[in-house]
């Protein structure tokens, strides 16, 4: 059997223990609001609206939900309050983006073009870095020749991690140092990609949200360069959030958002937090799918995202 074929078999059992935190709090709360409850009521959407509020999922996607629920409880006028989970899980799949068919998320998908690129943002702390190692892994598992770019040349602490996370993928990095131009980093990433018929080429950068200008300046800057290697490339703009944080991981992406183009979300240390919620507020409120979730410390732990596993799991019996 094969190291993805593995990875499959413990996707459900490693998203439904990373969630538990998550769905112990949620079921907990959505078992009081509908005992002694034949149907599904005023009251009873009034209770749900609180709790995917006080889980994460922010006020105007939960207001989405309970609008979606309220046709349905109007369309099929008698709704037994036994039902509510199931109908909760449905609407909150059917509001969720899937994978764009250029974009794939499982790493050994074939891309449409190559060398693809692939440009990682984030603030400092979220795990960016790690991420992209893990990244890196999985795809060097999956039979992809990997190049890595250590264009955050801010922090020497991203290099030296980064450096490390090569070694352990055994894949290439190309680097400069701390203080290096990133977008030099970046165009010499790209071009050794191509020269070297690399399938990914996975870009970190600084995360230095604290000042939007020359951030959002430097961004515009490496994606241009990687333009005049590869057409069109970064192909994805992949944004790294801790789940844990909640609402400020939504506040983190829309400053991102506000100056680059995400295509793709990664949301990190998900078992550690009760903020799930999160992961289906911040995809809906940024019309941006989630590609992958981190589950846990260990590298088959940063999980492809499964919308209906995901939601399956978070809303649990």
């Amino acid at each position: 059997m094969g190291f993805l074929e593995k990875l499959g078999l413990k996707k459900k059992e490693k998203v439904e223990k990373g969630v538990e935190k998550s769905r112990t709090g949620i079921m907990e709360k959505l078992g009081k609001a509908i005992a002694g409850k034949d149907t599904v009521d005023a009251e009873v959407l009034d209770e749900l609206e609180e709790i995917l509020i006080t889980s994460d999922v922010g006020v105007k996607t939960t207001v989405e939900i309970i609008d979606r629920i309220e046709a349905r409880v109007a369309k099929d006028k008698y709704l037994n309050s036994s039902e509510l989970n199931n109908i909760l899980k449905e609407e909150i799949i059917a509001l969720l983006k899937d994978h764009a068919p250029d974009k794939p998320a499982e790493f050994d998908a074939d891309f449409p073009q190559k060398p693809h690129i692939i440009m990682v943002v984030g603030v400092n702390g979220v795990g960016k870095t790690t991420t992209i190692g893990k990244l890196a892994h999985l795809y060097r598992q999956a039979g992809k020749k990997v190049v890595l770019g250590a264009a955050d040349t801010f922090r020497a602490a991203a290099v030296d991690q980064l450096k490390i996370w090569s070694e352990r993928a055994d894949v290439p990095i190309i680097q400069q140092g701390q203080n290096a131009d990133p977008a030099a980093v970046a165009y010499d990433t790209v071009e050794a990609a191509s020269a070297r018929g690399a399938d990914v080429a996975l870009v970190d950068t600084a995360g230095r949200l604290h000042n939007k200008k020359s951030l959002m300046d430097e961004l515009a800057k490496i994606k241009r360069v990687m333009g005049k290697v590869v057409e069109g490339a970064p192909h994805e703009v992949i944004l790294v959030l801790d789940a844990s944080t909640g609402q400020n991981a939504m506040e983190q992406a829309k400053a991102f958002t506000s100056f680059v183009d995400i295509t793709g979300l990664a949301l990190t240390k998900l078992d550690g937090t009760a903020k799930g919620g999160i992961v289906i507020g911040v995809s809906n409120e940024l019309d941006v799918p989630v590609k992958y979730i981190g589950v846990g410390e260990q590298i088959e732990d940063l999980q492809v995202f499964d919308r209906e596993l995901f939601v399956n799991s978070l809303f649990g019996d």
